[in-house]
């Protein structure tokens, strides 16, 4: 391959849409571009800019994406990530609900109107959507008691990941857990088949009836009702502290037991830059402080050694103004663990703080989409309605307690992948 090493700067910095386009020009850019060389060197120059959304996870008929950034120099898009969720079905659609988003997949729950419950994978992207086979033990009754008592939240997306492309994903299903165990079903893309599996549990009490999780690199992380710690499991055996003998691993937040006797204290985790964050906000009479870790190590053993403390900022005047009494965090940004978003209710708009300068903008609906501070154009779609329904709901738990995931982040890829399919699908379009 003899492309001179101007021409390979310029390609690697044209958009992956153009990039797509360009590889029909010739044998040699294709091949240059299909390489693990070329597709290295353009993830390391687009490392922090990429189309990403927060989609909402509860089933209120507003709309999925609730605010997205689009725009961005990756994929040149002109349009919203959430825009891409869309698919055609064989019978007309009651309720469309987003599971899980990982990877570049999304992981879609679709009622007909007869209300048959139906599950779907895919790769907006590429708008390749697969159906997912109901598990055989969900059956007649059951399987009706399984959809009317919501428990289709009780669903995870993993993936498995191979220099940057993603070659196979599990979806997870959560069964009722008892005594010291916990059951999955999982679906298998290399397979195309459920299987069911039983692992240990030391708090088996401590999941969440509506147990929404957060996928990274294999594992999948709950909330622990216990409101001290979470829960994970490594469905694909690469991070061996996370299964030790087999067990979920019961990770305790960093300051388990501190800070409820406050008269504001509130919680969540997140992903950013490829790691589990978890961040709080505590204080009162405007003395508010913003606590953010990043989880090193998966550990039962003790906080100190699962959490790394990266930030913390104390609320000044101008940013509690900014704020006003009562908001909420949202979610931190997936590329830059500098930024966090936090939703103000009182000014009805979402506030991008960025932890290390200090600096910070409010975004509010009404207005135009502008760019915000990661260069990506920002806008809302209902947003304003979503939160007042949540706000308004959850807001006794929201002074002491965590968010529950009710915010999840679609991420676009940084590179091209198609969506896996099962090897015997494959054959029979072969």
């Amino acid at each position: 391959m003899n492309i001179p090493e101007v021409a390979l700067e310029v390609l690697a910095r044209l958009s992956l849409k153009d990039i797509a386009r360009s590889r029909s020009v010739c044998k040699e850019w294709k091949l240059l571009m299909d390489s693990d060389f070329f597709r290295d060197h353009f993830i390391s120059l687009n490392s922090s800019s990429v189309s990403w959304s927060i989609i909402q996870t509860r089933p209120h008929k507003l709309t999925l994406e609730i605010l997205s950034h689009h725009g961005c120099k990756t994929w040149a898009l002109t349009r919203s990530p959430g825009s891409l969720v869309s698919f055609f079905a064989e019978t007309a659609i009651n309720k469309l609900l987003v599971l899980a988003c990982t990877d570049g997949l999304v992981l879609v729950y679709a009622e007909a109107s007869d209300g048959t419950p139906m599950y779907y994978i895919g790769n907006p992207l590429f708008q390749e959507w697969l159906q997912i086979p109901h598990p055989d033990f969900l059956s007649g009754q059951l399987l009706v008691a399984f959809t009317t008592q919501g428990q289709y939240n009780n669903t995870g997306l993993v993936t498995k990941m191979q220099s940057g492309i993603v070659v196979s994903y599990k979806v997870v299903l959560l069964i009722a857990p008892e005594d010291n165990k916990v059951g999955f079903a999982t679906y298998s893309s290399n397979t195309g088949m459920w299987e069911i599996q039983t692992v240990t549990c030391l708090e088996p009490h401590s999941w969440f009836c509506d147990s929404r999780s957060i996928s990274l690199n294999g594992i999948l992380h709950w909330f622990s009702n216990l409101n001290t710690s979470f829960i994970a499991y490594d469905f694909y055996g690469g991070h061996a502290s996370a299964n030790v003998d087999d067990k979920c691993c019961i990770i305790p937040f960093p300051d388990s037991g501190k800070g409820y006797e406050l008269p504001r204290f509130r919680k969540t985790i997140t992903t950013s830059e490829g790691s589990i964050v978890y961040f709080n906000d505590y204080g009162g009479n405007r003395n508010n402080t913003l606590r953010v870790w990043r989880l090193v190590k998966y550990t039962d053993v003790g906080p100190d050694k699962a959490w790394q403390l990266f930030w913390q900022v104390k609320l000044d005047s101008s940013m509690m103004d900014l704020l006003g009494i009562d908001y909420i965090p949202v979610v931190m940004h997936p590329l830059n663990f500098e930024i966090i978003y936090l939703w103000s209710m009182n000014k009805k708009g979402m506030v991008l703080f960025n932890l290390r300068t200090k600096v910070f903008t409010l975004h509010k609906e009404a207005e135009d989409a502008r760019k915000c501070m990661d260069g990506c154009v920002l806008s809302f779609d209902h947003c304003n309605e979503y939160m007042d329904k949540i706000c308004g709901y959850f807001f006794p738990w929201l002074h002491s307690g965590c968010n529950r995931l009710i915010f999840s982040q679609f991420v676009l890829p940084r590179w091209f992948h198609r969506l896996p399919r099962p090897q015997v699908l494959l054959n029979l379009l072969n």
